[in-house]
């Protein structure tokens, strides 16, 4: 019996299903919806769980992650937005570049950010654009809520050094022991080839 797909979800219903700049796996689920948080805000302090921080560790592309942490304020902004601020603090397992060898790092990833539901957040990209270039700009408020699990996945990625060294680890590139005849060596000696005959 062969095996039936579901429909592809329309455009408008993934955007409505997914926050906007995580990818679709989103390891780490912590949403808040605005109508949860009391008009003087909400705090979180989040801590991964082995399960959550081993899933975070593959899309991160780390070796190990044994410790992923974070603590938000979240407050209510205008009609129907919420502000997120906190910070994202990591123990991570690289390797480094030059070694190849395990390292550990850490990170810490401050976080203010401003979220409106989606018509306003386009009116203030647009008023933004006619402001100076260095205007804050808003993120879209999608499905009414802010995803701090993914929030902090993301600033997690964005904190991480993505070309990781043990302390005095130098590159040694291997020793050649022929001189470089250059990129036209087979061309010139296919010419002394054709004069010798």
């Amino acid at each position: 019996m062969p095996k039936r797909h579901k429909p592809a979800p329309s455009p408008g219903q993934v955007a409505e299903q997914i926050p906007a700049r995580v990818p679709a796996q989103v390891p780490w689920q912590v949403p808040v919806a605005v109508e949860h948080v009391a008009e003087e805000g909400r705090h979180f302090d989040l801590v991964a769980d082995a399960e959550t921080r081993a899933a975070v560790a593959r899309v991160a592309g780390l070796r190990d992650l044994p410790r992923l942490e974070a603590e938000f304020d979240v407050m209510r902004h205008g009609q129907g937005g919420l502000r997120v601020a906190g910070r994202v603090s990591a123990t991570v397992g690289q390797s480094c570049v030059v070694m190849l060898e395990p390292l550990v790092n850490e990170v810490a990833e401050d976080i203010d950010l401003l979220f409106l539901p989606q018509s306003a957040a386009a009116k203030g990209d647009e008023e933004a654009g006619a402001r100076e270039p260095n205007a804050n700009e808003t993120e879209p408020l999608i499905g009414g809520a802010v995803d701090l699990g993914a929030l902090a996945t993301e600033f997690l990625i964005l904190g991480l050094d993505p070309y990781p060294r043990k302390p005095g680890a130098i590159f040694q590139p291997p020793a050649d022991l022929r001189p470089d005849e250059g990129p036209f060596a087979a061309l010139a000696a296919l010419k002394k080839g054709q004069q010798g005959v």
